[in-house]
C-alpha cells in the first residue's frame, strides 16, 4: 500500500476524466481514487463513485449534491460529498492526495488547479485555461509550492517527451530552436473560408479524428484550441510565441515536434488516444500500459503536413496577438471566447461571430492586467461581460 499514489481527478465525468479513470482502472497496484468530481452528469459520476470508492465527490451546487447522496445511499456507498470551489480547493490540496488530474474544461478550473501547484502536488495538467489565464501567476505558484508540472494535452505531452532530460525552461541553453504544435485541422480544414458563414453547431463538432466535449469541438474547428496550447506552450517550456509554429498534419499521429540547433528534429508519434499522454503523466518517469494499439505505420501509409490558413481559422492568429500582447490579454481572449462559442452552439450567433466577438472584446480591454489572482478574475468577468453585449448585438444585428 505504501507505494500506491492517491489520485484526484477534477472533472472526472469528462473525456480526459473519463480516459484517467480507464488508465487508473488497469493499474489498482499503483493507484488509488481519493476524490473526484463533476458538474452535469451526476448518474455518471455515481457509477464512478461506485467503482473507484473514492474518499470524496464534489459536484457545483447543492442540488446535484443531494442527488448524487440519494443516488451514492441506494448502493451504500461512504463516499462524502462535497460542493462547489471550496470543495475542489479541498479535495485538490488535500495532504494525503499525491497527485491531481486538472481536467476541469474552463475558468472554473483555475483556483483548484492553482491550490495544488501551491501545496506541491503532482499537477496533471489538461486545464488550458489556468496557464492561458494566470502563466505568470501559475508558474510561479508550481516552483515555490514545489510542485511537478506535467502537461496533458496530446501535445504538449509530446514536447515533454522530445525535449532533454533536465529541461529547465532555457530553450537555447538546451539547443531548442522552435517547438512545433501539430493540429488536425478539425472538420474545416478543407473548408474555404467564404463557405463557414452558415456552419452549424452540428458541423463544427464532427471532428474527424477526436471524440470530444461540444465546446472543446468547436475550440477545434476553429482552432482556438490550438490557439490556447500556443500560449500555453510559451509557459510551460519558455518558448517565445516567435518560436511556436502550428503545423496542420490531418493524420494526428506525429503529436508535436522540437527543432534543434544542430538540425534535429524530435517527434512523439502515437495513435490518437489521450490514454497515451495520460499514462505518461501518471506513471513518468516509469512507462505503463495505457489500453492503446500499437501504431501500425504501414497502415497509416503517408503523413501530410500544411502551413494553417488564418483566413479559415483567424481564432489563431487572434491567440498569438493576445500572447504577444501580454499581461490580461490571455485571459480576456479565453473569457470571449467560451462565452462566444456557448452563444454559437446555443443558435443566438453565427459560426464566424465567434472570432469577430473575440477580436472586438480584445480591443476594448487592450489595457488588461494579470498582476494578481483576484485582478485576473475581475478582468475575466469583465471580459465576459462584454462578449455577452457584443453578442446580444450579433443577435439583433
Amino acid at each position: 500500500m505504501a507505494n500506491i499514489q492517491l489520485l484526484t481527478v477534477l472533472g472526472a465525468t469528462g473525456s480526459i476524466g473519463e480516459s484517467t479513470l480507464d488508465v487508473v482502472g488497469r493499474h489498482p497496484d499503483r493507484y488509488r481514487v481519493f476524490a473526484l468530481s463533476g458538474h452535469s452528469r451526476i448518474e455518471r459520476l455515481a457509477e464512478q463513485c461506485r467503482r473507484f470508492s473514492p474518499t470524496y465527490a464534489v459536484v457545483g451546487d447543492e442540488l446535484a449534491a443531494q442527488r448524487l447522496r440519494a443516488l451514492l445511499v441506494a448502493d451504500g456507498a461512504s463516499t462524502e460529498v462535497l460542493v462547489g470551489e471550496a470543495g475542489l480547493v479541498a479535495v485538490a490540496q488535500a495532504p494525503e492526495v499525491d497527485a491531481v488530474m486538472a481536467a476541469i474544461v474552463g475558468a472554473a478550473g483555475l483556483r483548484p488547479t492553482l491550490a495544488a501547484a501551491r501545496a506541491g502536488k503532482r499537477v496533471l495538467l489538461a486545464n488550458k485555461e489556468a496557464l492561458v489565464m494566470s502563466g505568470a501567476l501559475f508558474m510561479t505558484a508550481v516552483a515555490e509550492g514545489g510542485a511537478t508540472l506535467l502537461p496533458i494535452d496530446s501535445e504538449h505531452n509530446a514536447v515533454f517527451q522530445a525535449l532533454p532530460a533536465g529541461y529547465d525552461r532555457r530553450p537555447t541553453a538546451h539547443g531548442v530552436c522552435r517547438v512545433l504544435l501539430t493540429a488536425s485541422g478539425g472538420p474545416f480544414r478543407d473548408r474555404e473560408p467564404a463557405t463557414l458563414e452558415g456552419v452549424t453547431p452540428e458541423e463544427a463538432c464532427a471532428h474527424p479524428n477526436w471524440s470530444m466535449g461540444r465546446k472543446i469541438s468547436v475550440d477545434s474547428a476553429t482552432m482556438m484550441n490550438k490557439g490556447l496550447e500556443v500560449i500555453e506552450a510559451h509557459w510551460l517550456f519558455g518558448v517565445p510565441a516567435d518560436a511556436i509554429d502550428v503545423v496542420v498534419h490531418r493524420q494526428s499521429v506525429i503529436h508535436s515536434m522540437v527543432a534543434y540547433a544542430d538540425g534535429s528534429v524530435l517527434a512523439q508519434l502515437g495513435n490518437p488516444d489521450m490514454r497515451t499522454p495520460i499514462a505518461h503523466a501518471l506513471a513518468y518517469p516509469d512507462r505503463i500500459d495505457a489500453g492503446v494499439a500499437p501504431l501500425d505505420l504501414c497502415a497509416i501509409a503517408r503523413l501530410d503536413f500544411q502551413a494553417p490558413d488564418l483566413r479559415r481559422f483567424p481564432c489563431l492568429a487572434l491567440a498569438y496577438d493576445a500572447l504577444r500582447a501580454g499581461a490580461g490579454l490571455p485571459a480576456v481572449l479565453n473569457a470571449a471566447n467560451e462565452i462566444a462559442v456557448e452563444a454559437f452552439l446555443n443558435g443566438r450567433i453565427g459560426y464566424l461571430d465567434i472570432a469577430r466577438i473575440i477580436e472586438a472584446t480584445m480591443a476594448q480591454m487592450a489595457d488588461a492586467g494579470d498582476a494578481s489572482l483576484e485582478q485576473i478574475e475581475s478582468v475575466d468577468a469583465e471580459a465576459r461581460s462584454r462578449a455577452k453585449a457584443l453578442v446580444k448585438t450579433r443577435e439583433t444585428a
